[in-house]
């Protein structure tokens, strides 16, 4: 009998040594082909972030767009400290203010990319620069803000196409945690930080999954958990009751229970949709529908209810066979004419998030007319996601978070030329832009050798 034991216990160790190696020879296999990459990377120079606003700008004889009221033309905005100190036609530059000329540009508000993983995705290949999925089916305390990468490649390149806000979302399981507003110019995530907690990210079940009754129960038990957690602590709080040890993952949850943060459910088909809307009443909650691929088969409801869309992925074709080739195209447009209050995010990929403007811009050829769709990334998700106090639109008060452009940023033709995070004038010389130079001066050089 010991001998059989001990047979066994050599059979596992062997086991557990063979999982050690295989686990080992993929950390390695990883490590190498990060190497690699970086071996064969082309020689770039890092970005250098942006000192903090030292002395107050104006810009001068602009076309300004506020997005909160007329067009200014021949305008000046001046900005101190990160903020919006005036803007008009009329405005006297104050003494001791560096004034900068931008007659025949525009200047309009930084572009706000509503749902993405910048900062917690890098190379999708190489699994070490991928932060996006916890552990578990439950993450309700996850946080992205902590895990945000301020030196990824992909900041700059969407900097530079106009978006100067992303709202980091982490990925996985059922409920995968809370969105952060990020600042897209900065030397570390804690400066970066614009808004903590801008929605707690449910992935509604597939309907058509067989057990799709018990993860709906799942949701409902954590949510009732996350009620009888924060009844025991207020009891404790009153001294009706004897210390309850803290959980963070119902702690995290209290803020929603409030209705202090929105939950963000991700939902595409029309029960998935109805069902998260019937939820959201039975558990007291404010719901944000993001996906929303059959938003527009329930506008009535939305509507009614007061929930807002974050659509995602315009540049993209139908999965069904039976609809439109300009179903994804036009959805942007279906809503806005029901008058469903919504927001336009294009796809969550880190890599893909300079896009954004032109998501936007497929939304404007299908239907919507150019300022709805520019407010679709501008005004709209601010206002969505309660970030409209500090951005959006250019406003006495507001963040100088602003860009100089030579029109409308979701035009395809559009030149972005410079842009201010919050006062910071960042550096627009972006990977991109390095390999274009790079390359325009081998055109360069083989012209001159002929």
């Amino acid at each position: 009998m010991e001998k059989v034991k001990s047979i066994s216990l050599h059979n596992q160790q062997n086991r557990l040594n063979i999982s050690n190696l295989s686990t080992m020879k993929n950390v390695i296999l990883s490590l190498t082909l990060f190497a690699v990459c970086l071996m064969f990377a082309p020689a770039l120079e890092a970005q250098i972030p942006a000192p903090k606003q030292s002395e107050p700008i104006a810009l001068v004889g602009g076309t300004i767009h506020t997005l909160a009221g007329d067009v200014i033309e021949n305008g000046t905005i001046i900005f101190e400290d990160g903020k919006i100190t005036a803007l008009g036609s009329d405005i006297n530059v104050p003494a001791g203010v560096r004034t900068k000329d931008v007659s025949g540009k525009q200047i309009y508000p930084g572009l706000i990319d509503s749902y993405n993983q910048m900062g917690i995705y890098e190379i999708g290949a190489v699994d070490m620069t991928v932060d996006v999925n916890e552990q578990g089916l439950i993450n309700p305390n996850v946080l992205p803000e902590r895990a945000f990468h301020p030196e990824s490649r992909h900041i700059g390149i969407a900097r530079s196409a106009g978006v100067l806000t992303s709202v980091t979302s982490p990925g996985g399981g059922i409920i995968s945690g809370q969105s952060s507003a990020m600042k897209m110019d900065g030397w570390s995530w804690d400066e970066m930080i614009l808004k903590s907690s801008t929605g707690l990210i449910v992935n509604w079940p597939n309907a058509g999954n067989d057990n799709y009754e018990d993860n709906l129960r799942r949701i409902r038990d954590t949510f009732a958990d996350a009620k009888a957690y924060r009844t025991a602590r207020e009891a404790m709080d009153s001294g009706q009751a004897q210390r309850h040890d803290l959980d963070s993952r119902w702690e995290a949850m209290i803020p929603v229970l409030k209705g202090d943060v929105p939950v963000v459910v991700n939902a595409n088909e029309v029960r998935q949709i109805q069902d998260a809307i019937t939820w959201s009443e039975e558990e007291g909650v404010r719901l944000i529908i993001l996906g929303g691929s059959d938003a527009h088969l329930v506008t009535d409801h939305l509507k009614t209810k007061q929930i807002p869309v974050i659509v995602t992925s315009v540049l993209t074709s139908s999965n069904r066979d039976w609809e439109s080739y300009d179903a994804r195209y036009s959805l942007p447009s279906k809503l806005h004419e029901a008058g469903v209050q919504f927001a336009i995010a294009g796809g969550s990929s880190a890599p893909y998030a300079h896009r954004l403007p032109y998501e936007a811009g497929a939304a404007a050829a299908f239907g919507l007319d150019a300022d709805t769709a520019l407010r679709s990334v501008t005004s709209f998700p601010a206002t969505i996601l309660g970030l409209d106090d500090r951005i959006g639109t250019l406003e006495v008060g507001k963040d100088a978070t602003l860009l100089i452009t030579t029109g409308n940023p979701i035009e395809y033709s559009t030149q972005i030329e410079q842009v201010y995070v919050e006062g910071r004038e960042s550096d627009m010389m972006d990977m991109h832009r390095q390999l274009y130079e790079k390359y325009h001066e081998k055109v360069e050089q083989r012209s001159a050798e002929r």
